[in-house]
């Protein structure tokens, strides 16, 4: 049971604090990854046994935040030219947006890649390079790795997507900054 005690948690704010610390380092993060991404991808599906690859465009921009302990971002995004893969596979948005703010470690979003709901995806920071998200919606588990490479002008990613405990999709994301 976690309590909500001010008196006990006179440190908050303290540069050694581990809240703070960690908070700090995912606006850090977050932060290098500002900007336009070309992403190449590859989608694995694992019933079909078929892969799709395409180019996709990410943008990622750090917005107004509502109080300094709150960064909030709004990520954008579209294909590089047409592809019949969005109309094989409908679940996938060709293009779209959305909203999320850091929360401790969770990342609160306005709405998940495959669905319209809000939700919230835990982190896990590997190094500062790399962080693990989680997350679970409707029937779906996700796990992404995300590790930015060479002074960030490049991404690496890989998402596992398991629907009623099934693996269902396996992505890998090449991406290059294209924009700082």
């Amino acid at each position: 049971m976690v309590v909500n005690n001010q008196k006990k948690n006179l440190n908050f704010g303290e540069q050694n604090s581990p809240e703070i610390s960690l908070n700090s380092n995912l606006k850090r993060w977050f932060s290098r990854n500002i900007g336009t991404w070309k992403s190449n991808r590859s989608y694995f599906f694992n019933e079909e046994q078929k892969i799709y690859n395409l180019c996709m465009n990410i943008n990622i921009q750090a917005l107004r935040n509502k109080s300094e302990w709150e960064s909030n971002y709004k990520f954008t995004w579209y294909p590089e030219k047409k592809y019949n893969f969005f109309e094989k596979n409908p679940q996938y948005r060709e293009q779209g947006e959305m909203r999320a703010f850091l929360r401790g470690h969770q990342l609160v979003r306005e709405n998940f890649y495959l669905s319209n709901i809000e939700g919230i995806s835990n982190i896990k920071q590997v190094d500062e390079h790399e962080m693990i998200f989680e997350s679970s919606y409707e029937d779906w588990f996700i796990l992404e790795h995300t590790r930015l490479v060479d002074s960030d002008n490049y991404r690496f990613r890989v998402i596992y997507s398991w629907n009623k405990n099934e693996l269902k999709i396996v992505e890998n994301h090449h991406e290059i900054k294209i924009i700082k």
